[in-house]
């Protein structure tokens, strides 16, 4: 057990644990922001747009309430509400990383292999004792 706490500890230390908390702290704080962005301000003009609904009271009702018991419902509003904060944080963490990759230098494989440099071109003195070379191993096996 203590090769276990300390396997933790090393990999706890490893990298800088303050930078690591701010960016989990600033993660959390962003998503509220965004949340707050989608509820408040992009989803009430669609929700007017398609008839004044909100879209969080967007429901399909599977059982009516009875005898005391609640309604089963799919709020499918709300997943719509939260698969819209996703799709904007997932943006904006796609156009961070993007600049940072741009400011280190880094290049998508597709743009490395268009910058990479042609392989330079095999003298032709040097391709023609390479066929020759070739044909006399050919010969040599042959015999």
């Amino acid at each position: 057990m203590g090769t276990f706490f300390k396997e933790f500890r090393t990999f706890a230390m490893r990298g800088n644990m303050i930078d690591m908390a701010v960016g989990i702290i600033l993660g959390a704080a962003f998503g509220k922001v965004v949340s707050s962005l989608v509820a408040d301000i992009a989803m009430p003009p669609l929700g007017l747009l398609i008839g004044g609904v909100e879209f969080t009271q967007l429901q399909l009702v599977l059982k009516e309430a009875a005898d005391g018991s609640a309604a089963v419902t799919l709020t499918y509003g709300k997943f719509i509400q939260t698969v819209v904060d996703f799709l904007i944080v997932a943006f904006a963490v796609f156009v961070v990383v993007r600049t940072i990759n741009k400011l280190k230098g880094y290049m998508p494989a597709e743009e490395a292999a268009a910058a990479a440099p042609a392989a330079p071109k095999v003298p032709e003195d040097v391709q023609l004792l390479t066929e020759i070379r070739d044909l006399l191993k050919k010969q040599s096996k042959s015999k």
